[in-house]
């Protein structure tokens, strides 16, 4: 997915810079970048870094006496090579983007037939966010530049410029992922998470709006765009990618998994010993869970992350197989003889489900039950880079589905329609083919309440096909 931190100051923003990008490592693995300007030498100051083997820090630590300026964005981004940095009639700026760009072929095409050309090619292709670069440089000035963006790209895009007048902030046209404004005395920042805020002293000034466009100055907020009325903000920020002291949109994550694991726990029948959630994104869920009912949550799997910091989403299965067995380290005596409950963000193709509780079974567990914190996943996503996954068919409901209807497409509607006949048989086979003593899943409107927005400002589509570019 990816995750992105500007800022602004009177004073050198170096320090901010550097530990506010870090705080959306949780977002992304393969590549980290930052950008200053300094104002005094008018030049930019940039450095991109390979994550794939380590941390942001571990990078940067040696890099940052290259960076000097009041003014900065970083990127930790899983997909290309960012920030990069233009010189165009709108003036020098560097750009970073979060961003799903599913007709990049279509718009690669256009813009050569126009003589533009691409330098910043990854792994032999365009780089997502130069072309990003080059739909702005096609505008006027640089707010229509952007909306050219919103009006071309197929997917989503969030993004920041930084100028030599101060920092551009841009949100996705319908808000899929979001951006938030924090300011201290002398200072603003921008990011994807608001966690990146609290230990650098920044307080949420505000939540920039679908399409919405903003500059930012040392001095204060300068808005160029009002926002869109429509809004599909990804739920899947709050059940598996947001960290846990970031809000969206004035939710708080931990609190929505906390609301949606109290309200299955306050409502299901089964009777447990105990539950425990899948670290990292199960246990806000587990939490309340088990005070909705009533039974006492036990650690009984912990994750190691030393040696296994970065396991993302790898592309090679058997390689994502190997990293969640290696992390996941269960505990034999909080295991053994008992009628166990596991909280887990979700279930995309179910493999390291399966060895997972195979091995609770190994270690003694008399009975495994699963809670699922969001619905079944029935679309793949269209609107923002939510895992490695290939094709529709890697998805473990499409596949019982296929095995049911012949027909991996058929009559999505009613597997995606709570409690249906076809979602009932469609869980049962996912339970069986598990080796689950029971598995229930979160509905629509539990999440939702839980997230506390009206439905139509939601994107749902991995679980309804509900949304739209």
């Amino acid at each position: 997915m990816g995750g992105f931190f500007g800022t602004i100051k009177k004073s050198s923003c170096i320090t901010d810079l550097f530990y506010g990008t870090d705080y959306n490592s949780h977002l992304g693995t393969r590549r980290g970048g930052m950008v200053t300007y300094d104002a005094e030498e008018r030049k930019f100051n940039r450095t991109i870094h390979n994550l794939e083997s380590n941390y942001f820090r571990t990078k940067f630590e040696s890099s940052l006496d290259k960076f000097t300026g009041n003014s900065g964005i970083g990127i930790i981004s899983d997909t290309d090579p960012q920030p990069i940095v233009f010189n165009s009639h709108l003036g020098k700026f560097a750009i970073v983007t979060v961003a799903k760009i599913n007709n990049i072929d279509t718009l690669e095409k256009e813009l050569l037939e126009a003589s533009m050309h691409f330098a910043e090619l990854s792994s032999g292709n365009t780089n997502p966010t130069e072309l990003i670069a080059m739909l702005i440089i096609q505008g006027k000035t640089i707010v229509e530049g952007i909306e050219n963006v919103y009006n071309k790209v197929e997917g989503s895009c969030s993004l920041l410029l930084l100028t030599e007048e101060g920092i551009i902030a841009a949100r996705d046209k319908l808000g899929r992922t979001p951006i938030v404004v924090g300011n201290k005395p002398d200072a603003y920042a921008v990011t994807s998470e608001s966690t990146s805020f609290p230990n650098l002293d920044y307080e949420i000034h505000s939540y920039l709006g679908p399409g919405e466009i903003v500059q930012i100055t040392a001095d204060g907020i300068t808005q160029l765009r009002k926002p869109n009325e429509e809004m599909q903000i990804c739920s899947f920020l709050w059940v598996y990618y947001g960290f846990p002291t970031s809000c969206y949109e004035g939710r708080n994550v931990e609190e929505v998994r906390f609301r949606s694991g109290f309200e299955m726990g306050k409502n299901d029948p089964h009777e447990v010993d105990c539950c425990c959630g899948i670290p990292d994104s199960g246990v806000g869920m587990c939490l309340g869970y088990a005070e909705g009912k009533g039974v006492p949550y036990h650690r009984a799997i912990s994750k190691y992350t030393p040696t296994w910091p970065r396991s993302f989403t790898p592309s090679n299965q058997s390689m994502r197989d190997l990293v969640a067995k290696m992390k996941l380290i269960p505990n034999r005596a909080m295991l053994q003889g008992k009628r166990l409950l596991f909280c887990d963000d979700s279930i995309v193709r179910g493999t390291q489900l399966r060895d997972n509780v195979k091995i609770l079974y190994d270690y003694g567990a008399r009975e495994v039950h699963m809670r699922i914190a969001c619905p079944p996943l029935v679309y793949g996503c269209r609107y923002i880079n939510f895992t490695s996954s290939k094709s529709d068919m890697e998805l473990i409901t499409r596949k019982v589905i296929k095995d049911i209807e012949g027909d991996s497409c058929a009559k999505l509607d009613r597997y995606a329609t709570t409690n249906s006949p076809e979602y009932c048989a469609m869980v049962e086979e996912i339970r069986k083919r598990l080796n689950l003593s029971s598995l229930k899943f979160n509905t629509i409107e539990t999440l939702i309440k839980a997230i506390g927005l009206p439905k139509c400002k939601v994107c749902t589509h991995c679980f309804d096909g509900s949304s739209h570019f």
